[in-house]
């Protein structure tokens, strides 16, 4: 009974337990029919050879240390000299799975791209070159299929550098298309690639919303939509917005040389790529967008006032009268 007791008293001194059979991570308990009258217990080593060492040197990445089942710490009971064959099975191991992850994510860019980037592309195409107003038959499911087998597969930054390269590639042709317009046809041939531009990105931008929330949101803190116009801003617009701006004053001097729709889309257009243009013809930009001014001063009425007469005197010398003026009110200085 003493020598039991003894015994008892040798487990108890180990709260965690570390023992580790020949053959087996298990713990082997000493029945009392095995118990003799040595006065300690011996403590049982690792193996160093065999199938068994190699996998507790997979299981602990370190090798030369037990973690602590209680405290969590580590423990020091096993040194790397009892445990020495343990970091070479290890190496071992993790050499092979770094290589198969290599080949893995190899093929993976492969299949991405052989397979699902060229259909993407070809969609992208059919979007930026419609009109408004024609009918393209796109399968948007499968669009959207393919956006999110990219992003499940990480592959989330290539497809987002693919994408704007191909949308900088078809600007730049947009670019080159406005330089080579006659002045006469600058403005209108400007409202109808940012009207054809804006059009596409409505059906571009819902069919990559995943990409956009999981990537673009989360990681970058941008939105899709505004990296988008802001290629367009970059690419297009601001290599022309010098041509346009003298253009666009002098349409705006002279009523409806150009479409009040078209002078209203191109003006507000430039104004929400970049706010700052409007302080290039802040007359041209306040006919169109409000609160481009300053506020108005009392002390000033009378400017104000001579202005919209001036403006009047004008639309009537250039073919447009006021109409019939019989049925109105006649002003106090008549």
């Amino acid at each position: 009974m003493e020598a039991m007791e003894d015994d008892s008293l040798v487990f108890k001194d180990d709260p965690n337990h570390n023992y580790c059979a020949s053959g087996s991570s298990k713990v082997q308990p000493y029945l009392s029919s095995q118990l003799s009258d040595e006065t300690s217990v011996p403590q049982p080593v690792c193996s160093t050879g065999g199938e068994p060492g190699a996998r507790l040197g997979k299981r602990w990445s370190g090798g030369s240390k037990f973690m602590d089942s209680d405290t969590g710490s580590d423990s020091s009971e096993v040194s790397e000299g009892d445990c020495a064959a343990q970091p070479a099975a290890a190496e071992g191991t993790f050499s092979l799975d770094s290589t198969s992850k290599f080949l893995l994510n190899a093929m993976a860019v492969e299949d991405y791209r052989n397979n699902h980037w060229p259909n993407l592309e070809k969609a992208i195409d059919r979007l930026l070159i419609q009109n408004p107003s024609d009918h393209i038959s796109v399968s948007y499911a499968q669009i959207y299929g393919y956006i999110y087998k990219c992003v499940c597969q990480q592959h989330s930054e290539l497809l987002y550098s693919d994408l704007t390269s191909k949308i900088i590639a078809h600007l730049e042709k947009v670019s080159s298309h406005l330089q080579a317009s006659p002045p006469e046809d600058l403005i209108e041939n400007f409202n109808v690639a940012l009207t054809q531009y804006t059009a596409s990105l409505q059906c571009i931008v819902p069919v990559f919303i995943y990409l956009n929330k999981f990537y673009i949101e989360s990681k970058l803190n941008r939105d899709l939509r505004e990296d988008l116009m802001k290629l367009f801003a970059d690419h297009v617009a601001e290599k022309h917005v010098s041509a346009l701006m003298p253009l666009l004053i002098k349409a705006h001097s002279m009523p409806f040389q150009v479409q009040p729709s078209t002078m209203a889309n191109v003006v507000k257009g430039l104004y929400s790529l970049r706010p700052e243009w409007a302080q290039l013809a802040p007359a041209l930009f306040s006919g169109f967008i409000p609160q481009i001014n300053p506020p108005a001063e009392e002390s000033l009425l009378d400017d104000y006032a001579a202005h919209d007469q001036k403006l009047q005197m004008e639309l009537s010398m250039n073919g447009f009268p006021r109409g019939d003026q019989s049925r109105k009110r006649a002003s106090e200085d008549s």
